[in-house]
């Protein structure tokens, strides 16, 4: 029995992943980068806290250069405790001072329920220690991710937080009255 690190010459070798072509495109990308001699503190001092839905260009959406802002995204762009961690740390660290909230119309959010943590307790034995954050009402829960930014003790600057909901047809942000 011959054991060889080579395959043999029948082996069909796998087709590339979508990671492989990302990272293929990384080197294209790296090959002409200069670097553009900035540091981590955003030009503009904004922190946009926005959904991770693919459908939201940000920086085409609101005319974002590379260096303007801290981005941040998550499932529905919820204010949650890591959220609050990321933007403390913009604003003690790297000195923003407004924060922009960007959720957006037909959010994947909108149709799911807290059973969504029963049901993936029930398939691996273990409850998820973070919450859903599901909701359907996308204005009241800009409203709500607002007042979190707003009242959180760890953050200096809350007098410029602002709230939209972008449409995903149209691409237009609609602003969120606080109140």
């Amino acid at each position: 029995m011959s054991t060889s690190a080579h395959p043999s010459a029948d082996v069909i070798p796998a087709a590339p992943t979508v990671t492989d072509r990302l990272v293929e495109a990384n080197a294209r990308y790296a090959s002409d980068f200069t670097d553009p001699g900035m540091d981590a503190r955003p030009v503009l001092r904004v922190a946009v806290v926005a959904c991770m839905d693919a459908r939201l260009d940000l920086h085409a959406a609101l005319g974002l250069e590379l260096g303007d802002c801290h981005t941040i995204r998550n499932a529905g762009g919820v204010v949650t405790d890591d959220v609050i961690r990321s933007l403390t740390i913009s604003q003690r660290a790297l000195g923003t001072r407004s924060v922009m909230l960007v959720h957006h119309t037909n959010c994947g959010l909108e149709s799911l329920t807290e059973d969504f943590r029963h049901e993936l307790e029930d398939e691996v034995g273990q409850r998820p220690a973070w919450a859903v954050e599901a909701f359907r009402d996308v204005d009241q829960d800009v409203r709500q991710s607002m007042q979190r930014v707003r009242t959180s003790p760890f953050l200096l600057h809350s007098d410029d937080v602002r709230g939209f909901v972008f449409d995903v047809t149209t691409g237009l942000l609609r602003e969120i009255d606080p109140a």
